[in-house]
């Protein structure tokens, strides 16, 4: 490097070591969510599959992508950018994301499994952001998601509805879906469910209701807010 680039790596390094440094001092107990048992379930699906290329969508500034790089795996990080983060900068500090829309990708190739954590209720046209992550799969690839899940019905936005316990005024939505799409999802996309898994987050009835509780994996017949699916392309 000439004397430039290296006074610019400095002055680089220097401002994100500060920025880690107060985000360390300003850190505050809020209890688990549910990225503890999103990222242990895709991890497993991970080892399960032996998945060598990976694609996330929906990185945002999450460091996922940068963990399953650790991991092995040979990863490709995209974000639409616009929907969710409009009102915010998206710079990811710690993985290299391409812009781009899962509903109409321009992303080339195929990838043995796709991660998709928590990130399709936000998407308004969810069948075409399934449609975009299956046509990127290999023939028998992998789709791991995470998402708010109800099994009898779908809703459309939870934070409009009375008793959300918390995004009221978010620019964004979030879906819960229900049996119905996931059905229509693999009738659009043929594919196969090889794991799901329920999960209770909340008190209350929906997602956000009721305020958070300890994680608890559950039978599809007691209260659950949230699934963790396994689905082969076929």
């Amino acid at each position: 490097m000439n004397i430039l680039e290296r006074v610019a790596h400095r002055v680089f390094c220097f401002t994100l070591a500060e920025v880690c440094r107060r985000e360390h001092l300003d850190q505050k107990s809020v209890g688990l969510n549910e990225r503890i048992i999103e990222y242990s379930f895709a991890l497993q699906c991970i080892h399960r599959t032996s998945a060598r290329t990976v694609l996330d969508v929906g990185s945002g500034q999450s460091s996922w992508p940068s963990l399953l790089r650790t991991c092995g795996c040979i990863v490709t990080a995209i974000d639409e950018v616009k929907g969710y983060w409009r009102k915010t900068t998206l710079f990811n500090r710690h993985f290299y994301i391409i812009k781009d829309d899962i509903t109409k990708p321009k992303l080339s190739g195929a990838f043995d499994l796709i991660t998709c954590i928590s990130t399709l209720e936000h998407i308004p046209n969810h069948q075409d952001a399934i449609r975009g992550m299956s046509s990127l799969l290999n023939p028998g690839g992998f789709l791991v998601m995470t998402l708010p899940y109800y099994e009898l019905h779908y809703v459309k936005n939870v934070y409009k509805l009375p008793g959300a316990g918390y995004s009221q005024n978010a620019p964004y939505i979030c879906q819960v879906f229900s049996r119905g799409e996931v059905n229509q999802w693999l009738a659009d996309n043929p594919g196969k469910i090889l794991e799901q898994e329920y999960w209770g987050m909340f008190n209350g009835e929906f997602w956000t209701f009721g305020g958070r509780c300890q994680p608890r994996k559950v039978a599809v017949t007691d209260r659950h807010h949230h699934i963790n699916i396994l689905i082969q392309k076929v």
